[in-house]
């Protein structure tokens, strides 16, 4: 049975991704928020090159919210969306949602699966594709 695309599918990207130790910089094994802004970018080059063929640049987030901490350990899933297309801007939203975190207070090897994710990180952004490069 072939699937029918939905019109949204091009206007939406999502990864997971483990937070590993490398990625903890803080005591604790806290994550440093610019990593999960880094995970956005790479939301944000992948729903340019479904939209526009081209990677574009980010440029500029108009709201942060950290919203509760990240550890080495716990696993995100990274949603973005295009919200509005103009002329070569694309205004986009991400969140980080926590959905696997680490139970290093049970065992050095302890996880759980969250009933319900936590929102971790919301953001709103920027992106362009300058008009003589769009590919569309």
């Amino acid at each position: 049975m072939m699937n029918s695309k939905n019109e949204d599918d091009d206007l939406a990207e999502t990864l997971k991704v483990r937070m590993s130790s490398a990625d903890a910089h803080y005591g604790g094994g806290l994550v440093d928020g610019s990593k999960i802004l880094q995970l956005f970018g790479d939301v944000a080059t992948a729903l340019l090159i479904k939209h526009d063929r081209d990677e574009g640049l980010f440029r500029a987030y108009t709201s942060i919210d950290f919203l509760k901490p990240v550890f080495a350990g716990d696993y995100l899933k990274i949603h973005g969306r295009i919200t509005e297309i103009g002329r070569s801007s694309r205004k986009m939203e991400f969140q980080a949602l926590k959905y696997l975190r680490n139970r290093y207070d049970l065992g050095a090897t302890s996880a759980e699966f969250l009933d319900e994710p936590i929102l971790v990180v919301k953001a709103t952004g920027v992106c362009v594709v300058p008009s003589l490069i769009q590919k569309k």
